[in-house]
């Protein structure tokens, strides 16, 4: 990436909606450029989607937790990670090493709904056990866009 790739981020990134012909005039290159880049920075998966970011809080699902999930010796990673995928309030999830073997970010309505979202979590069998955090407030946001100055 050179230092128009990452100006044509950062437009974009700020601006989601400002098209690759208003692109090309604010940065003063052809729009075929813009387009060439844009094409390239998709293809090499540096850019992964142009969908509108969501807010959970703002659809009515206001507390997020992290669940530590131990799986059942065997039972492998791939029947867990479907069931989990077949829930909607399941964000992500991520195999990981340490204390457990997968950690997913969930959301739910309310505390209480929290416990639905768990049980729905546990009705797989390949999970032998859960362990649950409740995130109390967001100090830093999910974002990517600082490891452009920290890759330059």
């Amino acid at each position: 990436m050179d230092d128009l790739d990452v100006t044509l981020i950062r437009l974009f990134a700020a601006e989601p909606r400002v098209g690759v012909l208003e692109a090309s005039r604010r940065l003063g290159v052809a729009r075929g450029t813009v387009q060439a880049r844009l094409d390239k920075l998709v293809a090499s998966g540096v850019i992964a989607g142009w969908g509108p970011d969501l807010s959970s809080e703002a659809l009515g699902y206001p507390v997020t937790a992290f669940l530590t999930l131990e799986i059942r010796q065997g039972s492998g990673h791939t029947s867990v990670a479907e069931h989990l995928a077949t829930i909607p309030e399941v964000l992500e999830a991520f195999t990981i090493t340490g204390a457990g073997d997968m950690w997913a970010r969930v959301v739910a309505r309310s505390n209480n709904d929290l416990q639905r979202v768990i049980d729905a979590v546990l009705s797989e069998p390949g999970i032998v056990r859960s362990s649950t955090v409740i995130a109390l407030a967001t100090q830093i946001p999910y974002r990517v866009l600082p490891l452009l100055d920290a890759g330059s």
